[in-house]
């Protein structure tokens, strides 16, 4: 079934979970596998160094890898966080396979899949994590969102936080980093606000962009754009930004009539979300 360009995901949370691995092509999305996981399940993230491999993270604590070219249970469960996790992600820098998950329990945790167990748990937060996000340009480098009002920046070489920036006064549930400045995140919260952030100065953020009415669920940068960003939130829309205008809000999507919970920009094609 194709290469992972495209191949895409999809997941189900609440009760039972389903993880659906589609393939798109001449007939449209075509439903490829699916995989049943007795919990709901969070979040998912494709491995960087095999393109039939997934890890999902789950509301039992766990998370599970799975081979989309086997058809039976997951190759591996891992099982250490103590509440729901949350967020999962794998790192992106090359010459490293790390994974890093962040749980309900307020601690984030380092894989290696290749091996059985965490290698470290990042303790600090005072609140449910909602998203880890991997540097795209610092090795070993992951930034956390929190229900405590904070983003944080972990270097997994250390043993404590690197930076607390108190970012909001209200619980932020997504973070992403800029493709193209490595000191440049972004994070969305409840309180309807996105707000970008230069680790070298955080007592202001760099800009802030209003206009969604409810909370914002998920935040991503462009892989194609340096401004550019999208967003995602409980107020049913899909959102297009850029922050350089004067003008940032491009363009508003109203197709979904429920909560918006997720979204990502395709690496291959700058048009598709």
């Amino acid at each position: 079934g194709g290469t992972s360009c495209d191949v895409l995901f999809y997941f189900a949370g609440l009760g039972c979970g389903t993880l659906a691995v589609l393939e798109q092509n001449e007939a449209g999305i075509v439903l490829l596998r699916s995989f049943d996981w007795n919990d709901g399940l969070f979040d998912v993230t494709w491995s960087e160094n095999n393109e039939h491999v997934l890890i999902t993270s789950s509301g039992d604590g766990s998370l599970q890898i799975w081979d989309t070219a086997k058809t039976k249970g997951p190759l591996q469960v891992y099982k250490e966080h103590t509440q729901e996790a949350y967020s999962v992600d794998w790192s992106q820098t090359r010459g490293e396979q790390l994974v890093v998950s962040g749980s309900w329990d307020q601690t984030a945790k380092l894989w290696d899949p290749a091996v059985g167990k965490s290698l470290c748990t990042f303790k600090g937060h005072e609140g449910v994590i909602y998203s880890t996000i991997w540097s795209p340009h610092i090795p070993g480098c992951f930034a956390s969102a929190s229900g405590d009002q904070t983003l944080r920046v972990w270097d997994v070489k250390a043993p404590g936080v690197k930076l607390v920036i108190p970012a909001h006064q209200a619980e932020i549930l997504s973070c992403d980093w800029c493709k193209y400045d490595e000191n440049l995140l972004v994070t969305g919260a409840v309180d309807c606000s996105l707000k970008g952030w230069d680790l070298r100065n955080i007592r202001q953020p760099v800009f802030v962009l209003l206009g969604h009415t409810y909370a914002i669920r998920r935040v991503k940068f462009s892989p194609f754009h340096a401004t550019l960003l999208a967003s995602c939130s409980y107020d049913f829309t899909v959102r297009f930004w850029d922050f350089s205008k004067p003008n940032p809000l491009l363009e508003t999507v109203e197709h979904h009539t429920e909560f918006t919970c997720g979204l990502d920009l395709s690496l291959h094609n700058c048009g598709q979300v």
